[in-house]
């Protein structure tokens, strides 16, 4: 196997979060978990956490795609950067408390295994976006339910 160049060994760090990815336990919940630790110790304010989500998203869907290119197959499970960003957008418009964080990482979560429309056609997507499409839409989902239950319910 040839040496790694030094941008290949940035874009695995980046893809597999500083290697939460190889976890050998459930490394899309690690990831996701990397994700709530950063979210909740971070003081960001809404722009910045804006930012941070680009950031990761851009960043994340570069990596991923040349991680996927070293690692071989499609959206290996190392490939965690994804996790990050779709968690992160799950609470993109909500306050940062633990209650809100627990609540849309288990949402975010079953978004991200059960995988419901358009996220399961979304991986068919070839390289980098492929495999960061699917966590978006999970993300998405689990903003949208906690957003309702806190309008309607006042929870968490």
């Amino acid at each position: 196997m040839p040496a790694r160049s030094i941008t290949d060994r940035v874009a695995l760090a980046v893809a597999t979060v500083a290697g939460a990815g190889y976890s050998p336990v459930a490394p899309g919940t690690a990831g996701s978990l990397v994700a709530v630790a950063v979210l909740w110790l971070v003081p960001f304010s809404r722009l910045e956490l804006i930012v941070y989500f680009i950031v990761v998203t851009l960043v994340g869907t570069w990596a991923a795609h040349r991680a996927e290119a070293l690692l071989g197959g499609k959206d290996p499970g190392v490939i965690v950067v994804d996790e990050v960003a779709g968690m992160t957008l799950s609470v993109l418009a909500l306050p940062l408390t633990p209650a809100v964080l627990a609540v849309a990482f288990v949402l975010f979560r079953v978004f991200d295994v059960v995988k419901p429309p358009p996220a399961r056609g979304s991986q068919l997507l070839r390289g980098g976006v492929g495999v960061m499409v699917d966590d978006l839409i999970a993300g998405l989902y689990a903003l949208a339910v906690v957003g309702v239950l806190r309008g309607v319910f006042r929870w968490p």
